[in-house]
């Protein structure tokens, strides 16, 4: 009995001892996902942050050269006046979304916005977005709050592409008063099939990169 434990362990196509089966496919699974998240959460450095680094440095250097270090304060204070404005409506988006994701009901939007909804989750997620208020600050919390609790990548996309486009912030403070109500009217309906699309091309492109990437 101790060869055969042996045995297979060393050629692995026979696993006689139940607890093996049952313990080992988990504990590395579960190893590799509880090392893999801390890692893809705590990188505050990235490309992207060395590259806008570089270029808030070149331009230090080129104000400094043309207006001297008062031109320097004055744009670093003004900086620190405009992200003192701007840093209660990030902490306000953040708060909704964690709200968000304790109070809606996993299973419900699971069900209107999930993998399976079809296009009545699109359509769903559509209007969503197109009523949704507020800038940046509130959409992407949002979207990221309805990932977390069952929407998949095509309804979430859906949503943040009816945002942008559809809007009816921008659409009632700036263009009905400036460019009518025809155009406005007009750019909505041509508009609507757009985040649909979106959302249909985002869910083939899930399925078919990550979900054949896990399966793999």
């Amino acid at each position: 009995m101790p060869r055969c434990a042996a045995g297979t362990k060393q050629d692995g196509t026979f696993h006689p001892d139940p607890i093996h089966l049952a313990d080992s496919p988990k504990d590395p699974a579960d190893d590799s996902t509880d090392a893999e998240a801390p890692r893809k959460q705590r990188k505050p450095i990235g490309w992207s942050m060395i590259f806008i680094a570089v270029l808030v440095a070149v331009s230090v250097i080129l104000v400094w050269r043309r207006d001297g270090m008062h031109g320097v304060t004055e744009i670093l204070f003004g900086d620190l006046a405009l992200f003192g404005g701007i840093l209660p409506r990030v902490l306000a988006g953040c708060l909704l979304g964690a709200f968000i994701t304790e109070i809606l009901p996993h299973e419900k939007v699971s069900r209107s916005l999930g993998p399976k909804s079809g296009l009545k989750g699109l359509l769903i997620a559509t209007a969503f977005g197109a009523i949704l208020p507020g800038g940046p600050f509130t959409a992407y919390p949002v979207a990221a709050a309805l990932l977390t609790v069952g929407a998949d990548f095509g309804a979430t996309i859906a949503m943040v592409v009816s945002w942008t486009l559809i809007g009816y912030g921008r659409a009632v403070a700036w263009e009905l008063p400036i460019l009518g109500t025809d155009f406005t009217l007009w750019r909505i309906a041509i508009s609507v099939p757009i985040p649909i699309l979106a959302g249909a091309l985002g869910r083939m492109v899930y399925v078919r990169l990550y979900r054949r990437g896990e399966t793999e």
